[in-house]
């Protein structure tokens, strides 16, 4: 990272934002500005949080915490208060980079620290129990599966390493505009979008959630997305299964908005075939890829000349895959994470969580995840990313997690692309799905429901659904359709 500043080209715009447009001059001046108020604390090596929307400051933040070697915590905004001070607690967070001195009081931050920027710099005024923490800058959390998010700690150089490898794989395309579409505080695009662009010496193009189409936890506008895309000749983006369907359903053919972009990458959550080839046919140069936070996010990737959809396509070049007997897929390579309060070790292989295969040509294949497995009352293994996968390529579904556990038939909870889609064009979607199905896995029964959101803990950061959170809020639905006069 130390010689990345210096590879910039001079004159041309590096970060922009509303009203704000840095080169490689204006950069360097923002992020030293940044390591002067680190400095300034009273603990100048301890973690400092992070929480803001999208801004060019963000990037700025992050940049020189890298130069000063101390750790950063980016919070997610679409974490609970609870969540935050979790977060905080267990990094032994002692400053805090936010918008407003109320958000920093109301976690404990009352100290403010002199930052002449457009984010603001507190401490706190207790006394932290730790000094800086060596070899990691980044410590991501993710909400996974629990209520507790945990804490997966990364190296500078184990993030860089993985946008080399995309940089590397993307270099044919000549991107030089790149427009975040995911809050920065999550990996995939803090890396893969701008490090990737900082790398190819592209424009990386950083605007307010709320004008590229994001409000909240869960609410996405895909006119206000496809606006944005339009009006800054985007080159590319990085999107989630259930943003590409939204974008798919209201896009006209060859969709003109979409002309400029070159490069549109998926994942985050399994992405129906159909919806990869409903995306092209309207202009998407959309590719399915697989990652995970442990391993600096991207593992794998489909890129043009080396694409086979339904797949998450080939490992990058400094990643390693392969599958366990019980066909769990294990991920080998330099840059392998640990968790925060585990103890640093190298290990040669991480069991990733997820099945899958590889085909005769290296193609990675997503097949769900190990702890998912259904077992039906008449005893047939069932991983719901199947049926959801079919379900979410049928038509107006934005999002669906199917039950069946110990159950005669599955049932599934639907989210329709719209609130006022009617019943009968669910109930037909449900039936192409159905007939891409065998008998024990098709749906006999479903509900709608509202959205899965980090919001309210039923989905993760990268939209994965929080089954046994849904389950909880849904219960009364899923007793519902497996009563006897529902059979």
């Amino acid at each position: 990272m130390h010689n990345l500043l210096n590879n910039l080209p001079v004159g041309t715009p590096v970060l922009v934002g509303p009203g704000i447009s840095w080169d490689r001059t204006a950069l360097e001046a923002h992020v030293d500005r940044a390591m002067q108020a680190l400095r300034g604390r009273k603990n100048p090596q301890a973690p400092v949080a992070l929480l803001a929307d999208n801004t060019p400051e963000w990037i700025a933040i992050d940049l020189a915490t890298q130069q000063l070697g101390i750790a950063l915590v980016p919070l997610p905004a679409f974490f609970t208060p609870a969540q935050w001070r979790h977060a905080i607690e267990a990094a032994d967070v002692q400053a805090i980079f936010c918008p407003t001195p109320q958000a920093a009081q109301a976690l404990g931050f009352t100290m403010p620290v002199p930052f002449d920027g457009t984010l603001h710099l507190y401490e706190s005024a207790r006394a932290g129990i730790s000094g800086n923490l060596p070899d990691i800058q980044k410590i991501t959390f993710t909400s996974g599966t629990t209520a507790q998010p945990k804490g997966v700690c990364l190296s500078a150089r184990q993030q860089w390493d993985v946008a080399q490898g995309l940089q590397a794989s993307l270099a044919g395309l000549q991107i030089r505009r790149h427009l975040n579409l995911l809050p920065l505080a999550v990996l995939l695009e803090n890396i893969a979008g701008v490090y990737t662009a900082l790398l190819s010496g592209a424009t990386n193009i950083c605007l307010p959630l709320a004008e590229t189409g994001l409000r909240g936890a869960s609410q996405f506008d895909p006119e206000i997305c496809l606006d944005a895309i339009g009006r800054h000749q985007a080159e590319s983006v990085i999107l989630l299964p259930q943003m590409l369907q939204a974008l798919v359903t209201v896009s006209r053919a060859h969709e003109p908005r979409i002309r400029s972009l070159k490069f549109v990458a998926v994942g985050g959550g399994k992405t129906p075939e159909p919806l990869i080839r409903a995306a092209r046919e309207k202009g998407f140069p959309v590719y399915e890829g697989y990652g995970l936070s442990e391993c600096g996010s991207v593992v794998s990737l489909n890129l043009p000349g080396a694409d086979r959809p339904g797949s998450c396509g080939k490992p990058l070049p400094n990643r390693l895959v392969r599958i366990a007997t019980d066909g769990e897929i294990e991920v080998g390579g330099a840059g392998i994470a640990h968790y925060l309060g585990d103890a640093a070790h190298d290990i040669d292989w991480l069991a990733s969580g997820d099945l899958g295969h590889l085909d005769a040509d290296g193609f990675l294949y997503i097949d769900g995840r190990k702890k998912n497995i259904l077992v039906s009352a008449y005893g047939r293994n069932i991983s719901p990313e199947w049926p959801e996968a079919e379900l979410l390529g049928a038509g107006p579904i934005a999002q669906a997690v199917v039950f069946g556990d110990a159950r005669p038939w599955l049932v599934a909870a639907i989210v329709p692309a719209s609130g006022e889609m009617a019943d009968a064009a669910l109930q037909a979607a449900v039936d192409r799905a159905n007939a891409r199905l065998p008998d024990y896995a098709r749906i006999r029964r479903w509900f709608r429901t509202d959205a899965f959101s980090p919001a309210d803990a039923t989905a993760t950061a990268n939209g994965r659904p929080r089954r046994g959170a849904i389950a909880q809020r849904c219960q009364q639905q899923i007793a519902a359709a497996y009563a006897p006069q529902g059979a």
